[in-house]
């Protein structure tokens, strides 16, 4: 994530003296390494999602021997949506010390950029890719009353952005962040319907949304909420591509009432076929 002029000091001299350096992507590292004049001195490794449990193995053994083993990805934190979490607990099972170097978050970037609440958020990676389960998961989180930020990509934001919109309402406030510390940086602030219109044209670059929390407004429910508008809730939740029972689990876990009472409500509610 960012600018190569956002790399501190510490990144760049551990680039240049580390013994091995484990990377996503070699030839990545590479451009990055050209951009901010470093030539390391060590071995470049490739570390990704496809031989990362092998990996681990052998930079731990590595490490346990003395090296000093850097372990970097293409565009986050290593082991936060990122690979890195299976070595960073072999290491601590093996006793090899492991420290990280700050450096920029999207996550914290786009949370203060954002202009929504701070005080309290979630944070909640990549969604699901298959649209099923991403509604599954949006109906889940409606109720969640901090502020969420997700990472998300181009070709999928859009469809992303107008589930969010169905399982969340048209008008709970979000934000886009694109290019975050780059040149063609964009914080877009809106509804998600109304974020979700502008993203059909194409959005580009690296990612992150930040979606407000659930208030009394937007159905974030307590027991106190009569049953025509925790049953409507879960038929707004149900048109999303939930479940109706599903559905009703879910606003009735939000509202702190049965979900057979939901359940029921909202069948009684539901339009005629």
């Amino acid at each position: 994530m960012g600018s190569a002029r956002d790399a501190t000091q510490n990144l760049r001299d551990l680039l240049a003296e580390a013994d091995v350096v484990a990377a996503e992507d070699t030839r990545t590292l590479r451009e990055l390494l050209r951009r901010i004049g470093v030539t390391p001195s060590g071995t470049l490794v490739s570390y990704h999602e496809h031989n990362e449990r092998e990996r681990a193995e052998e930079l731990v053994a590595r490490a346990a021997a003395g090296a000093t083993v850097a372990v970097v990805t293409d565009a986050g934190m290593p082991s936060v949506s990122d690979p890195g979490y299976r070595v960073t607990v072999a290491a601590h099972e093996a006793g090899v010390p492991v420290t990280a170097l700050p450096g920029p978050s999207a996550v914290l970037t786009a949370l203060a950029v954002s202009g929504l609440p701070s005080d309290r958020f979630s944070f909640e990676g990549f969604v699901p890719r298959r649209p099923g389960e991403r509604r599954r998961l949006f109906a889940e989180l409606a109720t969640e009353r901090r502020t969420m930020v997700l990472f998300s990509s181009p070709h999928r934001v859009a469809d992303e952005l107008a589930d969010l919109a169905a399982a969340f309402g048209a008008t709970r406030p979000a934000a886009v962040c694109r290019e975050l510390t780059k040149r063609y940086e964009e914080v877009r602030r809106g509804g998600l319907a109304e974020l979700a219109d502008w993203a059909t044209a194409g959005v580009r670059g690296e990612i992150t949304l930040v979606v407000g929390g659930a208030t009394q407004a937007d159905g974030a429910l307590d027991g106190r909420t009569d049953a025509s508008a925790l049953a409507a809730r879960a038929l707004e939740l149900a048109a999303g591509g939930l479940r109706l029972k599903d559905a009703a689990a879910v606003v009735a876990e939000g509202a702190g009432v049965s979900k057979r009472e939901v359940y029921e409500a909202a069948l009684a509610a539901r339009p005629a076929p």
